[in-house]
């Protein structure tokens, strides 16, 4: 259950970051219009929203799970988010980042092993 739990956790945290970046583009920056753009736009709040969830299930994560685990492990949003922004964002991702994710991934295995 946890697992299925800190794996919904992560794709909250991923999506709500991808409706903030899709809202951000959307809102014109234009002094204290801005502020009130940003307040009333659904991508934001929606966002936002989707962090208050996955923020209840870190929470719960946190009482059952060493956080010496499952905080490393969550560097899994990096990963899932450079594809976000390669598929959603058409995003050209240079090969340095590439390594970076493969070093990642291998972090996770020796955390999780």
């Amino acid at each position: 259950m946890n697992i299925i739990l800190f794996i919904i956790n992560v794709l909250l945290l991923v999506i709500g970051q991808t409706m903030w970046k899709i809202g951000a583009e959307k809102i014109e920056i234009s002094g204290f219009k801005t502020i009130i753009n940003v307040i009333l736009s659904p991508w934001i709040i929606g966002g936002g929203v989707l962090y208050v969830i996955a923020t209840v299930i870190w929470l719960y994560l946190l009482s059952k799970l060493p956080l010496s685990l499952i905080y490393p492990l969550q560097s899994v949003a990096y990963i899932i988010a450079l594809f976000v922004a390669l598929f959603v964002f058409k995003e050209v991702i240079p090969i340095t980042r590439w390594v970076g994710v493969a070093v990642i991934l291998f972090g996770v295995y020796l955390v999780a092993k």
